[in-house]
């Protein structure tokens, strides 16, 4: 070796180990970059068998931190012929534990990235939209948990007390935890609404007995609901998630029921051709489901012979249930008056008592 190669140069390092630690980190770039190609080039072959796009994006998202990967391990296995004096060959090591470390990192948080793309583009999730805010939710808290666990190691490498620093996060986060527990409530009710759909951005609900309306928008802390008198009611999530939900728009059909008053002096001839007519009308409506239909006499009333009817309108539309409950109706009056009887009027007997004395 010449002996200007062995001059001291910066750092106490020799000109020919300085000399080395450039070519070894060219050379790891380039053997790095050459085999991040070639396991991207096997990854993409492998997931291009699959249906899913999901692998195909996770393995080109990963190309530069599987490069860097690469590179630091030839670094770390290059640099020992270099005969590094201790010191600099410590210092050598934790920066490249430290690239290798953040390579790591960034790889999860681009897996991460692709997870939460491909989920919120998901034919599920384009059907539930608060699913997505909770997808964006979930993924930054993942990344912040990715953050702080590579911190906390990094620390533990550096000779910090990381266990003190932990006991300390631990109390200040069971203090937290009490002061925003309504919130954090809120939080994990976004997510059961979230998870479990008892309802949709849209849907007609009725929530216990007290509130009727439209869901508008189901956000992390709250839902929000148009009732029928156009008002907006807001529900903290905790308290929804526990209560009784009744959602009208998964229905596939819409019940009716009621009670046709004959008036007494209806002749058993009459109620017979009564319950036949509107038993026909009522099996003959297009709209009517023709499986579950009930037109009884159910007995004397106190002023009125009843009759029942019960049946179900094929659908799910309130326009449209409204339409076909007028057009029964018509029809019912149509065959009260060829039966040549009426409806019942109530009745009421009112008695007067004098008590005044005789005069």
């Amino acid at each position: 070796m010449p002996e200007w190669l062995r001059g001291v140069g910066p750092g106490g390092l020799e000109v020919w180990q300085w000399i080395g630690i450039v070519a070894v980190l060219v050379v790891a770039i380039i053997l790095g970059r050459l085999g991040a190609w070639i396991l991207t080039y096997i990854g993409s072959k492998l997931t291009g068998r699959t249906e899913t796009s999901f692998d195909d994006d996770l393995v080109r998202r990963l190309r530069s931190p599987i490069r860097m990967v690469i590179a630091t391990g030839i670094a770390r296995l290059a640099v020992v012929p270099l005969d590094l004096p201790a010191k600099a060959n410590g210092i050598a090591l934790q920066i490249l534990v430290t690239l290798f470390a953040l390579a790591l990192v960034w790889g999860a948080l681009r897996a991460i990235d692709v997870m939460h793309t491909h989920l919120t583009t998901a034919q599920w999730a384009r059907t539930r939209p608060s699913s997505r805010a909770l997808l964006s939710l979930v993924s930054r808290v993942a990344k912040v948990l990715v953050i702080v666990i590579a911190g906390i190691s990094f620390m533990s490498g550096l000779g910090l007390p990381v266990a003190s620093l932990l006991a300390g996060l631990g109390i200040g986060g069971i203090a937290l935890a009490f002061g925003a527990q309504k919130t954090v409530e809120n939080l994990f009710g976004a997510v059961s609404i979230g998870v479990d759909q008892p309802f949709r951005e849209g849907d007609f609900v009725r929530v216990e007995a007290d509130v009727m309306g439209t869901i508008e928008t189901v956000g992390l802390r709250s839902t929000r609901i148009r009732t029928l008198d156009r008002t907006v009611v807001s529900l903290p999530n905790g308290r929804l998630a526990d209560m009784r939900i009744e959602t009208f728009a998964p229905r596939d059909r819409i019940r009716y029921t009621t009670v046709l008053s004959l008036m007494y002096g209806t002749t058993a001839a009459q109620m017979r051709e009564v319950l036949a007519g509107v038993e026909g009308l009522v099996r003959g409506h297009a709209g009517v489901w023709k499986d579950d239909i009930v037109v009884r006499f159910m007995g004397f009333g106190v002023s009125s012979l009843d009759i029942e009817i019960i049946c179900f309108f094929s659908t799910a539309d309130m326009g449209t249930f409204r339409t076909w409950k007028q057009e029964i109706l018509l029809g019912i009056m149509d065959v009260i008056e060829r039966a040549g009887t009426a409806l019942a009027v109530p009745k009421r007997t009112v008695a007067v008592i004098d008590d005044r004395p005789p005069a």
